[in-house]
């Protein structure tokens, strides 16, 4: 009888444990999930801040009036439209300020007007710019003392400083020669032969 009650008590403890790790883990789901959603709306509010920045860059003005999106990303497919379709659309940053690139549809074309910026936008844009300078100077100061780029530079130094050597070798073979030619020469000229007289 004790066998039989050590038995049910034992498992009446495994399965309440069973049961405490599932409720554990479905409220590890629920705030996982929940600070998900969070972290995706934060996303999507910063990505509309964005677009109204580019709105605002573009246009001049934050009241123009802006293109309809088309809800989808471009360079993919789906069922509203082909791919062409996508690299014609409001998104595509590389037609950006290229003359005569072409216009999404709806969208009203408005001449660059010159205008001052404030003074957060002007430091983002240097900081931007020295940043990205920064970086491939970085890069290619790295690449440069990469040890295979250190072993190539010296073989090429060392293969151009033996032909540099062969060179002047050649070239003192050269002048020396060129030296006992001429002094060969300049003694066959002034000395006269001599002559026997008996």
């Amino acid at each position: 009888m004790t066998d039989e009650r050590t038995t049910s008590l034992v498992l009446l403890g495994v399965t309440l444990v069973a049961l405490a790790s599932v409720l554990l883990l479905g409220v590890v789901v629920l705030r996982s999930q929940r600070r998900t959603r969070r972290e995706l709306d934060a996303a999507h509010e910063a990505t509309a801040a964005l677009r109204a920045d580019l709105d605002v860059a573009l246009r001049g003005t934050p009241d123009a009036p802006v293109p309809p999106s088309r809800g989808r990303v471009p360079g993919r497919r789906g069922e509203q439209g082909d791919l062409q379709d996508d690299l014609r659309g409001d998104y595509v940053i590389t037609q950006l300020g290229r003359d005569g690139a072409p216009v999404p549809d709806g969208a009203d074309v408005a001449e660059p007007v010159a205008a001052r910026i404030d003074g957060r936008l002007f430091a983002d844009v240097v900081l931007r710019e020295t940043l990205v300078r920064a970086a491939s100077a970085t890069y290619g100061v790295r690449r440069a003392l990469a040890p295979e780029t250190r072993n190539r530079v010296r073989f090429e130094v060392r293969r151009e400083v033996r032909r540099s050597r062969k060179e002047r070798r050649a070239d003192l073979k050269q002048a020396r020669r060129d030296l006992h030619a001429r002094q060969r020469a300049a003694q066959g000229v002034g000395s006269v032969p001599d002559e026997d007289v008996a």
